[in-house]
This record gives structure tokens, C-alpha cells and sequence, in this order.
């Protein structure tokens, strides 16, 4: 399912990222080996970048160990209960 650039421009104007930096974030996830440390970095520095949400050293650490673990819950509705 492609995406139109009218889609992608509706997307910056509200969230301020750009077609460019979806579209790799998307490939990362898809074709990362998301078990690699340097791509979980790059992937945890994007979505920081992108959220405007500093992530210290300590919380990288801890997702990275997370994801590494299997660890990650299935799940996510609980957590917002």
C-alpha cells in the first residue's frame, strides 16, 4: 500500500517530520535486524528526534536490553488502562 505526497505533507504539517525521515524510520523497522545494537541506536535516536523527547544513556541502555531480551510485551493495552 503506497502513500500519496499529499498524505506525507498532511503528516508534516502536524507532526513537523519529513516524508524522508518516515520513510527511513519505516525501513529500519522493516529490514533492521532490530537484535543489532547500532540499529535499535539509530532507531531509538530517530523516534527521539522525531518526538522532540530526550532519551538519556540509562533509558537507551534499558530499551535496547529490552528489545535484546525479548522482553518487550505483546500486549502494550494494558500499560494504558
Amino acid at each position: 500500500m503506497g502513500f500519496s505526497d499529499s498524505f506525507f505533507k498532511k503528516v508534516e504539517k502536524k507532526t513537523n517530520v519529513d516524508k524522508n525521515t518516515i520513510l527511513d524510520l519505516a525501513n529500519k523497522l522493516q529490514n533492521g535486524n532490530m537484535k543489532d545494537e547500532t540499529t535499535l541506536k539509530e532507531v531509538i535516536n530517530t523516534l527521539s528526534q522525531m518526538t522532540g523527547k530526550k532519551v538519556t544513556k540509562e533509558q537507551e541502555e534499558k530499551i535496547i536490553n529490552t528489545v535484546m531480551n525479548d522482553q518487550v510485551p505483546q500486549n502494550l493495552d494494558k500499560y494504558y488502562e
